[in-house]
This record gives C-alpha cells, sequence and structure tokens, in this order.
C-alpha cells in the first residue's frame, strides 16, 4: 500500500502505482518490449540479441530511476507534512537532503537499506532492521529494492553500451516488482513511528486512569 498525504490509504495490484491507479513507465516498457520481442522471429538470432540487450538495460534503468523520484517525493512530502509552514527548515533540507543526494542515501553493495534507516536516527533504524529480520516480504523486497539500485549504478559506471547484464528481462521486472513492497510500505513505517522523547511526552500528557473503586488487591 501507498499512503497518500499520510492518511489516505490505496491498495493496488503490483503491477500498477497506487497513487494514479495506472501501469507505471515500468510495466508499459516492459509490455511494448514484450510485444516488440514477438513481432521478431526466432530464426533471427542475431536481432533478438540485440533488441534484447537494449531493453533489458533500458528496464532496469527505468525501474531504478522510478523508484528515486517516488523515495524523494515522498520524504519531501514528508518533510512538507510535518515542517508545516517552516520555509526556512524545509528548504535547508531540501538543498542540503533530497536535491542530488539520493544515491548517498544507501550503501548500495551491501544489499541492506541500513545506512538509509540510520539517517533518521538509530532507534528508528533499530526498529527496521527488526522489521526486516521479522518479515520476510518486506526484507526481500528491500533486498530487490538495493540489488536494482546497485545494477542500475554498475550500468551507468562501467560503460553503457558495453556493459554485459546478467539478469534476463524477466528477472528485472520480477526484481521491480518484488521492490516495489518496499516503497509502499515506507510512508506506513514513518507514520507510525514514534521516538521515545514523544512517547515519553505522550505517557506523561495522556490521562491518568480513573482508579475509584478498583480494589487494591
Amino acid at each position: 500500500m501507498f499512503l497518500l498525504d499520510f492518511g489516505l490509504v490505496v491498495r493496488e495490484s503490483p503491477r500498477f502505482d497506487a497513487r494514479t491507479n495506472t501501469m507505471t513507465i515500468v510495466d508499459e516498457l516492459h509490455q511494448n518490449f514484450t510485444d516488440i520481442l514477438a513481432t521478431i522471429p526466432e530464426s533471427e538470432v542475431s536481432l533478438r540479441n540485440v533488441a534484447s540487450e537494449i531493453f533489458r538495460k533500458g528496464l532496469l534503468l527505468s525501474a531504478a530511476s522510478l523508484f528515486e523520484k517516488q523515495l524523494t517525493e515522498l520524504i519531501s512530502k514528508m518533510t512538507t507534512v510535518w515542517g508545516r509552514d517552516n520555509v526556512l527548515l524545509l528548504e535547508f533540507i531540501r538543498i542540503n537532503a533530497i536535491e542530488r543526494k539520493y544515491h548517498t542515501y544507501f550503501d548500495w553493495d551491501s544489499g541492506k537499506a541500513n545506512r538509509f534507516f540510520g539517517l533518521f536516527g538509530d532507534d528508528f533504524k533499530t526498529k527496521m532492521v527488526q522489521r526486516c529480520k521479522s518479515d520476510q516480504k518486506f526484507d526481500e523486497a528491500v533486498k530487490a529494492f538495493v540489488q536494482l539500485g546497485s545494477d542500475r549504478n554498475r550500468l551507468v559506471h562501467q560503460d553503457f553500451g558495453a556493459f554485459s547484464l546478467e539478469k534476463t528481462a524477466e528477472e528485472i521486472y520480477l526484481q521491480y516488482q518484488t521492490a516495489i513492497h518496499f516503497i509502499n510500505e515506507l510512508s506506513q513505517c514513518f507514520t507510525d513511528y514514534r521516538d521515545p522523547a514523544t512517547l515519553r511526552r505522550e505517557q506523561t500528557d495522556a490521562p491518568k486512569p480513573d482508579l475509584h473503586g478498583v480494589p487494591n488487591d
């Protein structure tokens, strides 16, 4: 699921963008190239290989770019909602934590999102690491997300044209579909989180229970 305005819950098929209820560019690209490949005769081996190579690289870049856009938009949305009308704070965060900073959020070679979780404090990181240990689907989504980012980095930094991508198009698309769960759940993780200081304040400010008439035993 993905939370709109941190309140409205929208559930979706893995093939759809929950925010617009439409196929994403990655879904469309996968479908279009699948259709194109189907028109190339099996006997045209070289042509099919060239088309497949271009397709796989384009699909990987599209998936990684879409996730970058969605994650940075989520963080921007979160700071806008919670920062409210504090323009100075919002601009500071936008310039120093969002614009052109995405690729520093993760340790892409680790296969984990611990560095990203740690950007929001040790307590949040601890809770999210525990979530990965206890929630297999979420953990697999995190790993798929980070792996896509890692593959994207290798592709663009190691001679795009000559780079040999090991994964098939279907493997890339499956990894993309698996990683969607991480993005969709992250909004809820931020919304549900309560840091220890906030919890203490909430507990202190909470009305005391009425114990009148309750036996001491």
